[in-house]
Parts: structure tokens; sequence; C-alpha cells
């Protein structure tokens, strides 16, 4: 069993226990930050579709890509604001290592979530910036 590439949440779960669900559209992340894992986890893995569709209409960009060129390598969440399951709001900060060119990079956001027809979306980066 190998952990998720989000790191598999407090427990440290599988793939298949953790984002697949998500990234297969089998169950839609439940929280702010298990939206954020997903969608750590579909920029590893290359899941445009997920990137799309998890992202708030009000601010998604017409196209929505992951960079092949980028090795991800880990992610920490900070810290997180509401975003529950019965929250409508959500904020969650985190930082994501990664690969670029041959050289180590980090990106650290503070993301607003919001929820849309009972579902968390990425809204945007308070401070930071998405990749």
């Amino acid at each position: 069993m190998s952990v998720c590439p989000c790191g598999g949440g407090p427990a440290g779960a599988s793939f298949a226990q953790c984002c697949e669900p998500a990234l297969t559209n089998q169950r839609w992340p439940e929280t702010a930050e298990a939206l954020m894992r997903s969608r750590y986890t579909a920029f590893a893995l290359g899941h445009e579709d997920h990137l799309f569709r998890t992202w708030h209409p009000s601010t998604r960009p017409s196209e929505v890509s992951a960079d092949p060129g980028t090795e991800w390598l880990g992610l920490t969440i900070h810290a997180t604001e509401a975003g529950g399951e019965r929250d409508e709001n959500g904020v969650v900060e985190f930082t994501a290592r990664y690969l670029a060119a041959g050289r180590g990079e980090s990106q650290h956001e503070v993301s607003l979530f919001r929820k849309r027809a009972g579902r968390w979306m990425y809204v945007a980066a308070l401070t930071g910036g998405e990749q």
C-alpha cells in the first residue's frame, strides 16, 4: 500500500482510500481540506479534468492544465479555517513542494474554498498563487 501523493491525510491513507474516489468522480470531497488534497494529487498525477470540475465557475479560467514537467514532491497543510461538512466557506493554508526544471521549489498558499450546490470548490488564492 503506497501513501496517497497528498500524504494521505492525518492517517497516511493509500491513494485508493484517500484521493482516488475524488479524482475518478466516485465521491466528492466532504471538506475543504479534502478537496485541497485531491487538487494537489490531481496536479501530481495530471488529472486536469478534476482540476477543472473542482474550480468554482466564477473564478475558473477557460483552460486548466497541469505542467507535465513538474514533479510534485509533497504537501503540508498548515492550517484550516472552517471548511467542514456543515460550513459554506473554508480556508486552507498549505505548502506544496515540487521540482521544476531540475530545481526544488515550493508554493505557499492560503486558498479560499466555497460550497456550490453542496460541493466544495476551489475559489481563489488569498495569498500565494495557483499553479
